[in-house]
């Protein structure tokens, strides 16, 4: 069937070409709409990353902030210690410890935490250490994650490594979520073992003090999980490149010696202060 016929150089549609021409245009007027549509949905679409609550409101989140307003992308941060369903709210990043994210098809490791024993600078005034143990007979604030994650070192686990017994168990008040144990030493409320990576800041501004670099090690690693999508919207993958960046970061400066004050005279001349 001829649906072109030319007339010396131009060339025009033959009746039968003017009947298929018609529906034909309809249909790429369709898929130009629904491309249309989907770069306009592409581009105003946010990019959703869920992460565990402590490290969202302690580490992720104050370098999130400074990264959108270099970027101007558009992230919402979803701070819960569930992981992502079918059912729920689609995610395109996710942050976790452990295992449970491997259940993602695309992930990435991060880094290994440590923890430190550290307090408020009022507190340890009221409250002075002469030798690591000293920390132990005072009040001591334990965290206690959600049963479906391995535990952090405890405050026993800290006494062992300093071939000491383990602390008496009425002075150790226990929260389940870190951040909130870190607050609460923030406010004189005793000594946490604060993860280096929800405490740096805390610790350079002074509203914590680690009177000793005595550290112990996360038994697993934090991850990163992404779904193939995500890439695919404005800046997805660059967020992806700096989680892993800032992630690095994280593990070199978990992996220098904590910074040494000048000593006062409640601490000993061999003490390490932040």
């Amino acid at each position: 069937m001829r649906l072109l016929e030319r007339h010396g150089k131009n060339i025009s549609l033959t009746p039968w070409g003017q009947i298929y021409h018609v529906r034909v245009s309809q249909a790429f007027d369709h898929l130009r709409e629904a491309q249309a549509e989907l770069q306009a949905l592409r581009a105003e679409s946010n990019l959703v990353v869920s992460c565990l609550p402590s490290l969202a409101s302690k580490w992720l989140g104050p370098q999130l902030f400074d990264w959108q307003m270099k970027t101007g992308a558009h992230v919402r941060l979803v701070g819960t210690g569930a992981e992502p369903q079918g059912g729920d709210e689609p995610v395109d990043f996710r942050i976790s410890y452990g295992d449970r994210v491997k259940a993602f098809e695309h992930f990435a490791e991060l880094f290994t935490d440590w923890v430190v024993p550290a307090c408020s600078p009022a507190f340890l005034a009221a409250n002075p250490v002469g030798q690591p143990s000293d920390i132990l007979r005072r009040t001591l604030l334990g965290i206690e994650w959600d049963s479906g994650y391995q535990q952090p070192p405890s405050w026993k686990d800290w006494a062992e490594s300093i071939n000491e017994p383990p602390p008496n168990a009425p002075r150790d008040l226990r929260f389940s979520i870190s951040s909130a144990a870190i607050d609460a030493a923030v406010n004189g409320r005793g000594f946490v073992l604060a993860q280096l990576s929800m405490v740096r800041d805390d610790l350079m501004a002074g509203r914590l003090v680690a009177p000793y670099d005595l550290r112990l090690k996360l038994a697993q690693t934090y991850f990163l999980a992404w779904e193939l999508s995500a890439l695919d919207k404005p800046l997805g993958a660059e967020l992806r490149a700096w989680i892993v960046k800032i992630s690095r970061r994280q593990a070199a400066l978990d992996s220098e010696p904590l910074p040494v004050g000048p000593p006062t005279a409640s601490f000993g001349s061999d003490r390490r202060i932040i």
